[in-house]
């Protein structure tokens, strides 16, 4: 099994959901809302945010598929969502910290005069996210050990 696919594969999809949701519909910031007014060069960035995202999406899911055409154990459903969660968690994680704070180019909501707060829970949420697909992924491995004997 491809652990690297599968955690950019969560990498991807939790891009996805952040600009999906916090971009387009709750529009509580663009990539550069925080920096920048002009809506063009933000919708700008925000596509290319998504198509970093769609490039791991597609890189991810190109692992996977070449280690089990090579053969590998495929995951267990626990395996596999605790790396998809663990993942998503650490996109969260490195987005709050670079953009967030040390970058300011956006803060989780822009549109409040103290976000602050907001970036701290999303920062706090990416941490549960980890530990979260972190006991997922170990409970999953010793699914596959009890199970088969193969250690994944």
């Amino acid at each position: 099994m491809s652990r690297w696919g599968a955690l950019l594969l969560g990498v991807g999809l939790g891009g996805f959901v952040d600009g999906v949701l916090l971009h387009q519909i709750l529009q509580w910031h663009h990539m550069l809302s925080h920096v920048e007014t002009d809506v063009g060069l933000n919708t700008l960035a925000d596509g290319l945010f998504h198509a970093f995202a769609w490039v791991c999406v597609l890189v991810g899911s190109s692992l996977l598929v070449a280690a089990w055409q090579r053969g590998s154990v495929a995951p267990n459903w626990s395996l596999h969502i605790g790396l998809l969660v663990m993942g998503w968690g650490f996109f969260n994680l490195v987005e709050g910290i670079v953009n967030h704070q040390l970058l300011g180019i956006h803060h989780v909501r822009d549109d409040l005069g103290g976000p602050l707060l907001w970036d701290f829970g999303f920062l706090a949420f990416a941490l549960v996210q980890i530990g979260f697909g972190w006991w997922l992924r170990a409970r999953g491995i010793r699914q596959c050990d009890r199970d088969s004997g193969v250690r994944v």
